[in-house]
């Protein structure tokens, strides 16, 4: 014989009830069935509510009746045939009437005791499984309705009875032996106690009905038909990528169901995995998806891949305890007096910690007896506290338990760590944690606000190794930016493919508007995404950043705003990674420098800026190696504008200074006002920058920079700077005669050597290594203790939408 237990949901109305219905007829076609179903879908809450208000003497109750006797009616008249529906319609109205009797009862009193919740409540698995009953019946299946409620006896300890397991054993295996037919239906959550009364198993207790009848009659199987198929490695409704569990142990499933799997009633397993019977949970609207066996004998051959856990359960409304004090150290009876004083409150303790200093005491309990906890605890330490032995309790609120849960966690080192490390990562702070000596549970109390982004990412490192989902936010959307998410989207596949990253671009911003999207923007929607954003603000594009909390997050910045390099520190002490082609963080004042840097390491995220230096040359990474490996730098010789390389290596006297330089603004080599490259202000952030990275704290003002531009050329506008240039026309040709003449060129160079730096346009000779450097390119020629005589050369492209995008990419990829 099988038991079928099926859920509020599946019994939602008259389409989920057919489903049942086939079910059923599939299932018992092969063996006799039991089936237990819940109250149709949020008629039990109807119920209470009702209850509720009649208590308050709020006379709403009526109109909440009326409703749930409306949906039990119009469900009979879709279920019964016309011609033989009066006498069911006839029972629901009489069941209705016996209810009003209770509810005026109520009213009149104006209280409502947890003896008569239970009658109440008891009223919707009575209903439900009468009314399915009868559908059965007229369907032409050998069908009984059993009333369950006089099988299982309780105590009295009404709204949450426990069940006295001898009697309704015996209870049920003399009912059985009695009654043989096809299917015997019945209702869940309901009992009674030795005098007779209504009791109920607790919300949830319909699970406990079907595993208390399967435990009684030696079942071949239990099963949960609920609306998922079985149990997820995570809540689907936190983690996109939850995928259903094949086969999982009792033990795991316990542990599962215990911290916020919702799929099963916790104490429903212990019957049936003391008698060892399988348990089911199947999908009642996809009823051939595989769903999920909880066994003892788990079926995994040698060769197949296991997972050190099977899933990752979550808890909210979670608040912690902690009672501390010199005065708990080496004293016997301590943790007893707490745990007894909580327990004579019936308050629930979930998560237990303590040091070996013995010195506090940590619990996690629900959120809605923390009043009552924190009165009975210092009530029974009264005398402690008055003595300054103990402290008072003190409580945290606004707290999540997320729990990492796998039979083969046992023994298996690095699992913490790797737990650890990837909350860690992504700033999530762990509370506290607890872990049992069976190792099968792992479990943290963090913040309430980080429960999603937390589950995401032990989801993704733990089952989903395969992809690493990233969030991008892009400030900055010009010829730069524009050529960065072309990339991404043509490269996106790829990486998926090849490197198992995923990009995804959850919010863009321009200095006009801004836009977020958790899923991403698609190609298509990213056309058109400025019609449809809102105003842009720095500050307010960070702060977005931070409250959506997604893992794995990446700022991008790709603009030359020193208003947008101030969020950077908020964003990384949120362990947000940070990569800038923006120059101004790294080139601003040394301390502010520094500060940015520790922040990054301090809360394990990264803040990388390669193209501030070269576009996409591997310049600052090269340093950075130098210097891991224990080599120093100890000169620099470059030439780091692309813009200046470009416009010196053509002009040549045959078109004018501004020419050039409107030649290589419409080329994309300049920034928008070319005057931040031409006054040799961009190259001195740069040797500056090289420089730090170096090791070395120079700060802006330290460098020199011997400037070509007259200073009337610096006053105006971009466009009268442009007639400025044209103006001073005979003093850019004096400067390229200059050079010609000594059979030189001009290049615009920087230098670091003894600790000093700076930039200034050269004559360079044909036996250089800056003489034969073409276009935009850039070159950059270290000399350390170890490539002393001969220096080590980077060059190539050192400007550019493409490459300086390519650079941005590379940083990205680089942060995760």
């Amino acid at each position: 014989m099988k038991i079928l237990k099926f859920g509020g949901t599946s019994v939602a109305n008259s389409q989920n009830i057919q489903l049942v219905e086939n079910i059923v007829k599939k299932e018992s076609s092969q063996c006799n069935v039991v089936v237990i179903v819940s109250a149709l879908h949020g008629v039990t809450d109807l119920l209470i509510q009702a209850a509720d208000s009649a208590s308050v003497k709020n006379n709403d109750y009526q109109s909440l009746l009326k409703k749930a006797e409306e949906k039990h009616l119009n469900l009979v008249k879709e279920l019964i045939p016309v011609l033989e529906q009066s006498s069911l319609l006839s029972f629901v109205k009489k069941q209705f009437n016996d209810l009003e009797d209770l509810y005026n009862g109520v009213f009149v009193l104006g209280e409502l005791t947890p003896k008569i919740k239970d009658r109440i409540a008891a009223y919707g698995e009575f209903l439900s499984s009468s009314i399915i009953a009868a559908r059965l019946q007229h369907q032409g299946l050998d069908c009984l309705w059993m009333n369950t409620s006089e099988l299982i006896i309780t105590d009295s300890n009404f709204t949450n009875a426990k069940v006295n397991f001898n009697i309704t054993e015996n209870n049920f295996k003399n009912y059985f032996s009695q009654h043989q037919h096809q299917v015997i239906i019945g209702p869940g959550f309901t009992a009674h106690d030795e005098n007779g009364h209504m009791t109920t198993l607790g919300r949830g207790g319909s699970d406990y009905t079907a595993a208390i009848i399967a435990a009684a009659i030696h079942a071949e199987e239990l099963q949960i038909w609920t609306d998922v198929s079985g149990m997820m490695t995570a809540d689907p409704r936190l983690a996109t990528h939850a995928k259903p569990i094949a086969e999982i142990s009792y033990h795991e499933a316990m542990e599962l169901s215990h911290f916020g799997a919702k799929v099963i009633y916790p104490p429903s397993i212990q019957p049936v995995m003391v008698r060892n019977i399988n348990l089911k949970i199947k999908n009642t609207f996809d009823p051939e998806a595989q769903g999920t066996l909880v066994t003892h004998n788990l079926n995994i051959s040698e060769n197949e891949k296991q997972e050190v856990a099977v899933g990752i359960s979550n808890m909210g409304n979670i608040a912690l305890l902690t009672l501390e004090g010199s005065g708990m150290v080496g004293i016997p009876g301590i943790s007893a007096k707490l745990f007894q004083c909580l327990s004579q409150e019936k308050i629930n303790v979930i998560l237990i910690t303590q040091g070996s200093s013995e010195h506090s005491i940590t619990i996690a309990i629900h959120e809605k007896d923390i009043a009552a906890a924190e009165s009975a605890i210092n009530v029974s330490f009264a005398d402690d506290i008055n003595l300054k032995r103990i402290a008072p309790v003190t409580i945290e609120t606004g707290l999540s338990i997320v729990a990492l849960v796998g039979e083969k966690m046992k023994s298996r080192s690095g699992v913490s760590a790797k737990m650890f490390g990837c909350l860690g990562n992504n700033g999530i702070n762990i509370r506290t944690i607890a872990q049992g000596s069976s190792e099968r549970n792992i479990s943290v109390v963090i913040a309430e606000k980080d429960a999603r982004k937390a589950v995401n990412v032990l989801h993704e490192d733990f089952f989903e190794s395969e992809i690493k989902q990233i969030h991008l936010y892009i400030c900055g959307t010009g010829n730069v930016g524009t050529k960065l998410i072309q990339q991404i989207y043509d490269q996106n596949q790829y990486l998926r493919e090849n490197h198992f990253i995923n990009l995804r671009i959850a919010g863009l911003s321009n200095s006009r508007k801004m836009i977020f999207a958790d899923k991403g923007i698609s190609k298509e929607e990213y056309i058109s995404w400025n019609e449809s954003g809102t105003e842009a603000s720095a500050q307010r594009f960070a702060e977005e950043i931070i409250i959506r909390n997604l893992r794995n997050s990446v700022f991008v910045d790709i603009t030359a705003s020193s208003e947008i390099p101030e969020v950077y520190e908020s964003l990384l002490k949120r362990s947000i990674n940070i990569v800038a082609c923006n120059k101004i963080a790294a080139s601003s004042d040394f301390e502010k420098y520094t500060t940015l840097k520790n922040t990054a390491r301090n809360h394990n995220c990264s803040f990388h800026f390669e193209t501030n230096v070269g576009a996409g040359l591997p310049v600052i990474g090269t340093i950075n190696d130098l210097i891991k490996s224990g080599d120093k730098i100890t000169s620099i010789e470059a030439v780091l504008s692309g813009t200046l390389n470009f416009v010196f290596n053509a002009y040549d006297g045959s078109r004018t200074f501004s020419e050039v330089v409107a030649q290589a603004q419409k080329e994309g080599y300049t920034e928008p006002d070319p005057r931040l490259d031409l006054s040799g202000t961009d190259v001195a952030r740069k040797i500056l920058i090289l420089a730090r990275e170096a090791g070395y704290p120079l700060q802006f003002e330290e460098i020199e920079n011997i400037g070509f531009l007259p200073e009337a050329c610096m006053e105006g506008n971009v466009e009268q700077f442009y007639e400025k240039l044209t103006e001073y026309e005979n003093h850019f040709k004096s400067l390229f005669d200059s050079a010609q003449k000594e059979g030189k060129i001009l290049k615009y160079t920087a230098e670091f050597k003894d600790g000093k730096a700076k930039v200034g346009l050269q004559h360079v000779a044909p036996g250089s290594d800056l003489f034969h450097l073409y276009g935009k390119d850039n070159i950059v020629i270290f000399k350390t203790l170890r490539y002393s005589e001969q220096p080590l050369v980077i060059k190539g492209a050192g400007a550019g939408a493409e490459v300086t995008a390519s650079g941005i990419f590379a940083d990205i990829i680089r942060s995760v």
